[in-house]
């Protein structure tokens, strides 16, 4: 955990240059929030991330006259969820902290309703998408607040060379930069054939099917893709159904074209596939890209982030978003209502996204055409439909439409890619189906 604490003294020394921001939300009218406030957030990957979030609440601070502590927690060794879960049980620690995508419904009864931030937040910034809806409200009421930092879409990161010369796909013409995708034609039969001719041409995709959540986020999207829930949104479970049976059909067939090794790939595999020459596409942000620009940019100028294919149900990408929660026993919450108002506002969700490389992602729609993504390069242009700009696909996550407590569940235990694995290996399908019924019955109870 790395702290960057800044005492009322250091914080007003920059208050000549703070911006006049107006907060029109009720907790933020009348007098400062004032008092103290401490402040967990995520330790973000990319350097320089982190200084931008500070500069933030250092500004907000100076203005509110509020004496502020962040500090910065890894999610290495789940550092930050066992900082959740001592805070927790302990009913003391930070005001605010950064939860990851499927904690704030595992602590619903400790997080503070956050109903007149996200009004005046939807006004203001437009709707969430359905996966933030799904993750962050419980009994009718907001339990956190969608983050920039940290949230982030796993699409396709496609080779345009490779894609146009052994599939025949112009990427760049199918997802142009500035304007909207030109993909219709672009369905799972198309992205079947085209990791068929790559696999021939010794370039194949490079989609894990282990157990960590770059696998499992994919393969959630492509189930979803043909409409294949295990347990419904009222907690019934529907894992034996034809949309099941046809979505593990696909994904066996798909399998036969990845590399022989991806049951034992983890979060890190695919980023090293793609890196290293060996592959023509992956799942992922922009994190690889930003890597190979880093280390290997002759691959780095053939990289094109884009939408997924379509399946028979619609257009599925994988969305895993990050949030702020105020702990129902936080001793400022007047404080921490202000900042987390602060931090949402269309300049310091900007600020982020530039300070990351493109790689964050507000959850509002109204936020997704910064120039930062436009503009990043090379290829110029690479990230524009990173963020989906033109609503082109449904954002969701694995295991939903599952009641969260459930899908988490599904989720953590990687149940959809172990069904792909035990079918490709040669397992009966109704066998597969009977086992994962018997995976789900257990979550079920739990």
């Amino acid at each position: 955990m790395t702290r960057a604490s800044v005492s009322r003294r250091g914080v007003l020394k920059g208050a000549a240059a703070v911006s006049a921001v107006a907060l029109s939300a009720p907790f933020v009218r009348g007098a400062y929030a004032a008092g103290k406030l401490s402040v967990g957030f995520w330790d973000h990957w990319v350097p320089g991330a982190n200084g931008a979030l500070t500069q933030l609440c250092q500004e907000w601070a100076a203005k509110e006259k509020v004496d502020i502590t962040i500090d910065y927690i890894t999610s290495q060794g789940n550092k930050n969820l066992l900082t959740i879960a001592a805070e927790s049980q302990a009913r003391s620690g930070h005001d605010i902290l950064a939860f990851p995508t499927w904690q704030p419904a595992d602590q619903v009864k400790n997080l503070e309703p956050v109903d007149d931030i996200m009004t005046e937040l939807i006004k203001q910034n437009g709707k969430v998408n359905g996966t933030v809806e799904y993750l962050a409200r419980s009994g009718g009421k907001w339990i956190a607040v969608p983050a920039t930092a940290g949230s982030q879409i796993k699409g396709p990161c496609t080779r345009i060379d490779l894609l146009k010369q052994h599939a025949g796909i112009d990427i760049q013409a199918m997802y142009p930069a500035g304007s909207a995708p030109k993909a219709d034609g672009w369905n799972m039969d198309t992205f079947l054939v085209a990791a068929e001719k790559c696999h021939k041409a010794g370039v194949p995709f490079g989609i894990g099917l282990g157990q960590t959540s770059d696998s499992v986020d994919t393969a959630g999207a492509i189930f979803q893709s043909f409409g294949a829930t295990l347990i419904d949104d009222k907690g019934k479970i529907v894992v034996k159904s034809d949309n099941v049976r046809q979505a593990l059909d696909y994904m066996k067939r798909l399998t036969a074209f990845l590399p022989a090794d991806v049951s034992a790939w983890d979060d890190a595999s695919n980023n090293k596939w793609l890196v290293s020459g060996r592959g023509s596409l992956i799942m992922n942000p922009p994190s690889t890209w930003a890597v190979a620009k880093r280390d290997a940019p002759q691959i780095a100028e053939q990289l094109w982030t884009h939408g997924m294919p379509a399946g028979p149900k619609g257009r599925f990408s994988p969305f895993l978003p990050y949030f702020w929660g105020i702990w129902s026993f936080s001793k400022n919450k007047t404080a921490a209502k202000s900042l987390l108002m602060r931090l949402s506002q269309a300049d310091a969700a900007e600020k982020m996204v530039v300070a990351s490389g493109g790689y964050d992602l507000p959850a509002f729609e109204k936020l997704t055409t910064f120039k930062t993504w436009a503009e990043e390069g090379p290829p110029k242009g690479t990230l524009y439909h990173y963020p989906n700009p033109h609503n082109h696909q449904t954002l969701s996550i694995a295991a939903s439409p599952a009641p969260p407590k459930i899908a988490s569940q599904i989720y953590t235990q990687a149940t959809m890619t172990k069904m792909v694995v035990r079918h490709f290996q040669g397992e009966a399908m109704e066998k597969t189906l009977a086992w994962a019924e018997t995976e789900l019955e257990g979550f079920s109870r739990s």
